[in-house]
Order: structure tokens, then C-alpha cells, then sequence
């Protein structure tokens, strides 16, 4: 057998490609979307400024912003069979497993906007728009509503909380969802983004890129650490119980959620920049209560392990906050994130190589075959299904 390479377990700090896209500085603690830093975007742009510099790698005039704006929010009607489909969904599902289907279907509806290359800008644009409309629709079922009517004057933050909610958000709660959706909308080749660009190698279409997305956030090992960290915060009660619970947990060698990053070696810019909102909103509502309890978690998290937070430790709380219910958290993450997969499955477009890595093999190579009726009762491996 030839030498194998050496082995990066998860692809660790292997360069698999090029992008324009993203960058992320992890010993400098910076993220970087086409040449802009984030804390830049966070502050003075909007989501659907931040889609559009993602898909055409610049930022959008005026003229072309609006445009955009206009469009994005014309896109947001379902489609009457995927209304249904929704509509039959168990009320029980997962809403990830609810967002994927949907998502499937809705290719079946707009074969045009999925075919691989240029073209596919209309795809990401309607992906974006309706994914909100979705959440809201299914979410409305599962409480026995009906499904929220389409608000064309909203902004995309400001409709995916009337959506979910039912109610209009006041301008700090929009502009909060504006500032987490622009944080979360691309952070390189993270496992969900990378799974769009390996779909899209393939020339497949960029609704199953998408699907294929929503797939792997789902794994808890991806998306899902924010809704751990409330639980913890659930748990812990009161800040002078932080450094109780949290000890004890790492003695048990319990991982805390919202700590650490494979990337960042300092402290993730986003949760820099969302902590800050998690007190601002926490202060509208009159409760720090998430604040304090997240400081405290934080104190004892840096001083016993040195570690830092990521995007994960503020997030759920400031979607608390907000009123968007905790098993939302991932699929609102998707909302963001939709317009990242999209520029990355574009791009994937524009310089085509199918993505195909090579695995070390560690199993036998000289085997001698043995009829069957030679091979006695097998005492190893899985047992067959009853």
C-alpha cells in the first residue's frame, strides 16, 4: 500500500478552496465579509445590505439597495402547496425538520431559480425571503393560527418577528434581530456551508445545496448551542449560583456551550458585539436577568478554563428577549445564514471543481474469500433486525 498523507481530522486548517467571501482572523479575533469588518456592518448596515454585499461583492447603492429591499419582501408568499404542506406537518415536528422539507418542496415549485449557475441569484434572493415566512407559518399552525399575512412595508428582521410573534417589533427589538441576522449570516467554511458548496460541486441545484445546509445546522454539534446555553442559565438560577454549577460541571469534564471556538483564539467579535445588545434589550425590558447570569458564567468560565465566548453565549438570550421561542433559535439562525450559503453556492458555480477529498484507509487489504457455506455462525459485527 502507497504511504498515506497525514490525516487532518476534520479537515482542520485544511484549505480546501478560494473565496472572496469571508475571512476570519482568529488570532486577531476580526471577521471579515467581502473587506468589510463586521463590528463596521453591525453598526451603520442592514441585513438586506449585508445579502446584497454577500451575493455581488459590493455594497449596493441607494438605488440598488432599495431595489433589493423591494424585492426580497414581493418574495415572501408562499406557495399554496407548500401552504399545505405545512399545514399537514405534525405539530410536534422539529421545526428544522419543517424548514428542510419546506425548502425541498419549494424547488419542485421554481425549477427556473435552482438551476445551477448566474441564474441561481433568483433562487438565493427567494430562499431568503421566504424562509421567515415559513418559520412564522408553521409556527402559527402548531398554535392552532392561522398563518401570519405577508407585511411588504417590514423590513426582513422586522418580519420574521411579526411572523413568529404575531405582533410588530418597536425599533430597538428590530433593529436588535437586524444586528444577530448580520452577524450570523456567513463565518466561512463552517460545516453547514461547506456541505451547500460540496452539493453544489456536484452541479446540483441550489435548493438541494440549501437543504443540504439546513441538514447539517441541525446536528446539535452545529447549531442548537445557544438553546444549551439557556438551559444552563435555566439551571443556574441566579448569578451567586454560577460559580457552583459551572465548577461542578467541569469537574464532571461537562462541556459549557457558548465557549471556544475552532477558529477564534480570542474572543468571537460577534459576541463582543451581542453582549452589548444582550444588556441593551435586556435594559428595555426591564429585566437583566440573562445578563447578569451570562457575565457571571462568563467570569467563571475564563478564570477556571481561560477559555473565550462565541456568537453562541449571547445569542438566545437577546432572541429571548425578543420573544422567539427556544426551539426557534436554530431555524432563525438558518434565516440569517441562508443568504452565506447562497453567495458561497454562487460562487461555487462560477469556478466548478468537484469537491472530493481522500480518506486514509485503516482496514485489511489481503482478505482471502470464503464461500458461505464455509463460514460457519458469525460472532462479530451488527446483529441483523429482528
Amino acid at each position: 500500500m502507497p504511504e498515506p498523507a497525514d490525516v487532518q481530522r476534520g479537515l482542520e486548517d485544511v484549505v480546501a478552496l478560494e473565496s472572496r467571501i469571508c475571512y476570519i482572523d482568529g488570532k486577531g479575533g476580526r471577521l471579515i465579509y467581502d473587506g468589510y469588518d463586521i463590528r463596521d456592518l453591525a453598526a451603520q448596515s442592514t441585513f438586506e445590505e449585508v445579502a446584497y454585499l454577500l451575493w455581488y461583492g459590493r455594497l449596493p447603492t441607494a438605488s440598488q439597495l432599495a431595489e433589493l429591499t423591494t424585492r426580497l419582501a414581493g418574495l415572501r408568499v408562499l406557495p399554496d402547496t407548500v401552504l399545505q404542506i405545512l399545514r399537514e406537518m405534525p405539530k410536534d415536528a422539529l421545526p428544522m425538520d419543517v424548514l428542510r422539507t419546506a425548502v425541498s418542496a419549494l424547488a419542485v415549485f421554481e425549477p427556473e431559480e435552482t438551476k445551477p449557475g448566474a441564474a441561481s441569484i433568483g433562487g438565493a434572493q427567494r430562499l431568503t425571503a421566504v424562509l421567515p415566512t415559513i418559520l412564522g407559518t408553521f409556527h402559527s399552525l402548531r398554535n392552532g393560527k392561522e398563518p401570519p399575512a405577508p407585511r411588504p412595508e417590514l423590513s426582513h428582521a422586522s418580519w420574521l418577528l411579526r411572523a413568529i410573534r404575531g405582533t410588530d417589533p418597536d425599533p430597538l427589538e428590530a433593529r436588535a434581530l437586524d444586528v444577530a441576522l448580520i452577524l450570523h449570516a456567513d463565518h466561512e467554511l463552517n460545516a453547514s456551508t461547506f456541505a451547500a458548496r460540496v452539493t453544489a460541486s456536484t452541479l446540483s441545484d441550489l435548493y438541494s445545496a440549501v437543504t443540504s445546509a439546513i441538514g447539517t445546522l441541525k446536528g446539535p454539534l452545529h447549531g442548537g448551542a445557544n438553546e444549551r446555553v439557556m438551559e444552563l442559565l435555566d439551571e443556574i438560577g441566579s448569578p451567586d449560583r454560577a460559580e457552583e454549577v459551572v465548577r461542578a460541571k467541569l469537574a464532571r469534564h461537562e462541556r459549557i456551550m457558548g465557549f471556544g471556538h475552532r477558529v477564534y483564539k480570542v474572543e468571537d467579535p460577534r459576541a463582543t458585539i451581542l453582549r452589548d445588545w444582550s444588556k441593551k434589550v435586556g435594559e428595555a425590558k426591564g429585566s437583566l436577568r440573562y445578563f447578569d447570569l451570562l457575565r457571571a458564567v462568563e467570569g467563571v468560565v475564563h478564570r477556571e478554563k481561560g477559555l473565550y465566548p462565541n456568537v453562541d453565549l449571547y445569542s438566545g438570550s437577546v432572541y429571548a428577549l425578543l420573544g422567539i421561542p427556544r426551539d426557534l433559535f436554530t431555524p432563525v439562525f438558518a434565516v440569517s445564514r441562508v443568504a452565506g450559503w447562497t453567495a458561497h453556492v454562487l460562487e461555487e458555480y462560477e469556478d466548478l471543481r468537484l469537491i472530493r477529498p481522500t480518506a486514509r484507509y485503516v482496514g485489511p487489504v489481503d482478505l482471502a474469500y470464503v464461500p458461505i457455506a464455509d463460514r460457519g455462525v458469525a460472532i462479530d459485527g451488527p446483529k441483523p433486525p429482528a
